[in-house]
């Protein structure tokens, strides 16, 4: 996606409209002075907007179905009800259940020498929230993020990739059916709108994709210091402990590694397994994978390739590993078709440090193995690379546990499992460094897109007028006293 050198008044569809009304710089206005006239919405309010969208979701997620699997060339039902449907719908139901919670006033500690004032804190919206979604879960990671832009009272714009052009026209029927024009709104298009859009003056932006792109989307936003959140990727690290089961490791791996074709932010990216051990745990992952896919080419359950450049993408960095010298083993021995974006599962043992696949997020179902002595060197390379968005560590021993939770810094961890922390609606997600900045999810979302604002409540008596001027002795001993000499 360039963002670069494009015209903030691009002309896209917004909710199902198009023209000189769909101008992005004239919807932002129509958004913001809505949120002037009409207000903060009411507790009871959100709850209902929050409802609406829960019910519009459900009743299509047929739709949802069958636009995925359109985008991707073919994905299972069941991964896009999962993933895309019921993530979803479980964080509305956390937001509607907790939002009373949440919107209470926060009391806060008043000083002595204030007393008997009170300190709260209030939340209030921010305003006009943009939201731009990628192509791999293009509902849930458009409408993720939405949950808590409503939660917190704001309005918001919506730009989904153009490389899911399927969901995103079921994306923006969503929008049109759930809410009212001047409330939320839904743009597609393509880089030229995604620019045009994150260079608008919004008070959040929300961007999810490539850290490349999250360095031009962050630019944009600092000419009108928006603030953002920004949910990257980058190669998230498993490490398979000494003594834990390979058999279980690859399993729950390989689960984590193949999830949509490999195109999750939070995939396992590469593995650290023990040295010596690497041909047992292959093994392994073969078996988990014929167990899990017994064939490959036009098995419902596996997910293909989103396009022909990003299968080329991934092709390239599997040739420029086997060019360089590693060992590259494909966990079946089908011919694919390439023209359906079908990509076997590929394990790259030994990868070197000047490997493309070493370099780049993967987003595909291939996997570099790299093996370890200690732990210890598990740890140091890992923390001599960008921090990661997942960490995930397959062990029993809880002291093992306990120093790699201690000494890494990952957005997320998962212990003996992968993907499933970022399906914790009561906690953040988020990443860290060149993984992102910000989170959402629970209430940490419903916080992110409000302001915590300070309120004093000055008491009918106060002592505080002994401190005006004209200064007198009497501020003299009243500051020697709260000073201490």
């Amino acid at each position: 996606m360039s963002l670069s050198n494009v015209s903030q008044s691009a002309q896209v569809k917004v909710n199902g409209s198009s023209g000189k009304g769909g101008d992005l710089a004239a919807t932002l206005d129509k958004l913001r002075a809505a949120y002037r006239r009409k207000g903060p919405p009411t507790l009871e309010e959100r709850l209902e907007h929050l409802a609406k969208l829960e019910e519009v979701v459900l009743a299509k997620k047929d739709d949802i179905v069958k636009a995925a699997r359109a985008d991707f060339g073919n994905r299972a039902r069941q991964e896009t009800l999962g993933a895309e449907v019921m993530v979803t719908v479980q964080e509305i139901k956390h937001a509607r259940s907790r939002l009373p919670e949440w919107m209470e006033p926060e009391p806060r500690e008043v000083g002595w020498m204030f007393m008997p004032a009170r300190v709260e804190l209030t939340t209030q919206p921010l305003g006009v929230v943009g939201i731009i979604s990628p192509w791999n879960y293009p509902t849930q990671l458009a409408l993720g993020p939405l949950v808590g832009v409503l939660a917190a009272g704001n309005r918001a714009m919506i730009k989904p990739s153009e490389l899911a052009p399927e969901s995103s026209d079921v994306l923006q029927a969503i929008v049109s059916k759930a809410f009212e024009p001047d409330h939320v709104t839904c743009h597609v298009g393509g880089a030229d709108v995604a620019a045009a859009f994150s260079a608008l003056p919004f008070d959040h932006l929300v961007f999810t994709g490539s850290t490349r792109v999250g360095k031009i989307i962050m630019r944009a936003a600092a000419e009108n210091l928006v603030p953002v959140t920004l949910e990257l990727g980058g190669k998230s690290p498993a490490i398979v402990g000494p003594s834990y089961s390979l058999k279980t490791a690859a399993q729950k791996i390989m689960h984590g590694k193949l999830f949509n074709g490999g195109q999750t932010c939070i995939a396992p990216d590469y593995v650290m397994v023990p040295k010596g051990k690497v041909d047992a745990f292959v093994e392994e992952c073969r078996a988990a994978v014929a167990a899990m896919y017994p064939k490959i080419q036009g098995n419902p359950d596996y997910t293909t390739i989103i396009s022909d450049a990003h299968f080329e993408r991934i092709k390239g960095y599997v040739a420029d590993a086997r060019t360089k010298g590693a060992n590259v083993v494909e966990l079946t021995k089908e011919e694919l078709m390439a023209e359906t974006r079908t990509m076997a599962p590929t394990l790259i043992l030994h990868p070197k440090e000047d490997m493309t696949v070493m370099q780049e997020e993967i987003f595909g179902p291939v996997l570099p193995i790299r093996t370890y002595e200690t732990l210890d060197d598990a740890i140091a390379y890992i923390n001599d690379h960008p921090r990661p968005l997942a960490l995930y560590y397959f062990e029993d021993d809880q002291a093992r546990i306990d120093k790699v939770l201690r000494e890494t810094t990952s957005g997320g961890v998962c212990v003996n499992d992968t993907l499933l922390h970022f399906a914790q609606t009561d906690a953040p997600f988020g990443g860290v460094g060149a993984s992102g900045m910000g989170h959402y999810h629970g209430r940490e979302g419903f916080e992110a897109f409000s302001k915590k604002k300070t309120v004093f409540y000055q008491s009918r008596f106060s002592g505080t007028f002994l401190f005006r001027p004209p200064f007198k002795e009497r501020v003299d001993t009243l500051l020697r006293f709260v000073l201490g000499k």
